[in-house]
């Protein structure tokens, strides 16, 4: 019985010895702590919502990671405030990230931001391909702004009134214009004059009362089931479109045959019109019994109160008799 109790007295005294040695070892690493500050023992510290900011201080977040020159180019494609970005080397002014929107657009000519009568550029109201421009049952009331290359414009079965002198102001490339099915009752005498590449101007289904001022290239003219007039188109207003092939004038209200027509032409058609009589020389030069109009080989007459059979003078150069009423 004596050892066991020796042995417990002596367990008893080490444990005693140990707890008063602890305090000295807390205080020396302590003091080693305070010597070099930049090294930091965290142990088994616990962090927590309420510590987090004494342990890791976040008032250089910059400096915790740098990425110098690495940045790449921003694009920006917003238009939100530019954003300035500092690098923790640089001493110069701060990086500013382009506040301008960089922005890509299908091929459209080139073109327009120019709104239309719907407030909207017109490539989103019509479709534009190539250099051609179809507005077809676009709804439109005028004639949209058009891209500086626009060769070809259909812009049928709308409202369009009226065309206006800048319509078609620097569109020195186009050379059709389709205006089918419109409400189109008058064309100021400067809106076609200067479009020297105009090659077919197509106005069926309107109601022109009279044809303005045409560009001299022109070569083939539609304006079939208007309410044009005799005295709504210019005397010799043809005859100097020495490139003008065809000429449709049907279901007007036209009392006579117009001319002088160009040597060019080679179908003329005046059908379904008030039409009575008709000069000598509407078609041939009664001077010149040698002249002869061999490209004129389509003439109609056929709908109108005149009798062909009462003026047989005056096709003796055309290959062909015109088509009408005869007797």
């Amino acid at each position: 019985m004596k050892l066991p109790a020796f042995l417990s007295l002596l367990a008893l005294v080490l444990l005693e010895a140990g707890t008063a040695s602890l305090p000295k070892e807390r205080k020396r690493r302590d003091q080693m702590l305070g010597e070099d500050d930049s090294y930091a023992v965290l142990g088994n510290y616990v962090l927590g919502l309420d510590n987090y900011d004494e342990v890791i201080d976040l008032s250089d977040y910059e400096g915790l990671m740098d990425y110098g020159d690495q940045l790449p180019e921003v694009k920006v494609a917003t238009l939100a405030a530019p954003t300035e970005i500092s690098s923790p080397q640089s001493t110069g002014t701060p990086r500013t990230l382009s506040s301008k929107p960089t922005m890509t657009r299908p091929m459209t000519l080139g073109l327009l931001d120019s709104p239309s009568s719907h407030g909207l550029p017109t490539c989103l109201v019509c479709v534009c391909l190539g250099s051609s421009v179809y507005c077809d049952e676009a709804d439109l009331e005028s004639i949209p702004p058009l891209p500086k290359a626009t060769a070809y414009l259909y812009a049928r079965f709308n409202r369009i009134r009226q065309i206006r002198a800048g319509d078609f102001e620097g569109l020195t490339k186009l050379k059709r214009i389709d205006l089918s099915s419109n409400s189109i009752s008058s064309i100021d005498d400067d809106a076609l004059r200067l479009l020297h590449a105009l090659r077919e101007l197509i106005l069926p289904k309107n109601q022109l009362t009279a044809l303005p001022a045409l560009p001299p290239a022109i070569e083939v003219l539609d304006v079939r089931l208007n309410r044009l007039q005799s005295s709504g188109i210019q005397p010799e207003a043809f005859r100097a479109l020495e490139k003008l092939q065809f000429l449709y004038l049907a279901d007007n209200l036209l009392d006579s045959i117009p001319g002088p027509l160009p040597a060019s032409l080679r179908s003329l058609h005046l059908q379904n019109n008030m039409i009575e009589t008709m000069q000598s020389d509407a078609f041939c030069d009664t001077e010149e019994h040698k002249h002869s109009r061999r490209r004129l080989e389509d003439i109609r007459l056929d709908g109108n109160p005149i009798n062909l059979g009462l003026f047989p003078s005056a096709y003796f150069c055309l290959p062909r008799l015109p088509t009408g009423r005869c007797c």
